[in-house]
């Protein structure tokens, strides 16, 4: 049996008065898409902050691989990422570069490849997320869900063996985001990646999860698969799967 990409134990971390961790504990396998799911507040993005490095546990332990992200400082923490992307909410562009000169970023600060390789690795990536010959347009000439999949590109652009996506489908309409969330599963197919999906979307969680962890109040109340958490007869569960406000319609938002 392979070994998980990522194991977490008993995470635990405090901001100011406030456990926003309390005991955090799961692993990840390779090639799969695992889902974070969770409403606002419940410690969705504090979890994947320290996932990747960004803050650093009171308690406990998170291995990508065998890298102790919790105790790596410094070089040690930029090498381990580069074997990671990230896919930001907001897409994180940078409105003063093209669409190209986003993609290409990443290629230029860590690789020493000449610039015709470079524009082709862009015009790859770019051709993969459904956005070929968009490398001179300007972030602010994108739609939502361009933006995105630019996003995407830009993550995958040093050939990453672990992507992490936070919000990949907030604030797009519903054909955006089912497009968004379909070359997400096409790259898991395709590129043999393992994908750690950060979510409040049901819609998402369940359309392309193979596994789906659910927080409640900074803990994990339950991980299996979209057939399981939704076949969960348990009241938090069917809180988060079936809140009392109406969902418009794509309904099942938590």
């Amino acid at each position: 049996m392979s070994a998980p990409v990522i194991r977490v134990r008993e995470l635990r971390k405090r901001l100011g008065r406030v456990e926003v961790l309390r005991g955090i504990s799961f692993e990840v396998m390779p090639q799969e898409i695992f889902v974070i799911m969770g409403p606002s507040g419940t410690g969705k993005t504090v979890l994947l902050r320290h996932l990747i490095g960004l803050l650093t546990p009171d308690a406990g332990e998170i291995y990508l691989w065998d890298a102790p992200v919790h105790a790596l400082r410094g070089d040690d923490l930029d090498r381990l990422r580069l074997r990671i992307g990230v896919v930001f909410q907001s897409a994180a562009l940078f409105d003063s570069m093209t669409v190209g000169e986003n993609v290409a970023f990443p290629v230029r600060r860590h690789r020493g490849e000449s610039e015709i390789k470079i524009r082709e690795t862009v015009s790859t990536l770019l051709s993969m997320v459904g956005m070929e010959g968009q490398e001179q347009k300007m972030p602010a000439d994108l739609s939502g869900g361009m933006r995105k999949r630019v996003g995407i590109a830009r993550a995958l652009a040093l050939n990453p063996d672990l992507v992490f996506y936070d919000e990949p489908t907030a604030g797009l309409d519903p054909p955006a985001a089912r497009g968004v969330e379909s070359l997400m599963a096409r790259l898991q197919t395709d590129l043999g990646v393992t994908s750690v999906v950060v979510t409040h979307d049901l819609w998402t969680a369940f359309g392309i999860g193979d596994r789906v962890a659910v927080l409640d109040s900074g803990r994990v109340i339950a991980i299996g698969t979209p057939a399981e958490i939704q076949a969960d007869p348990r009241p938090q569960i069917r809180d988060f799967i079936h809140p009392p406000a109406a969902g418009g319609e794509r309904g099942g938002e938590v």
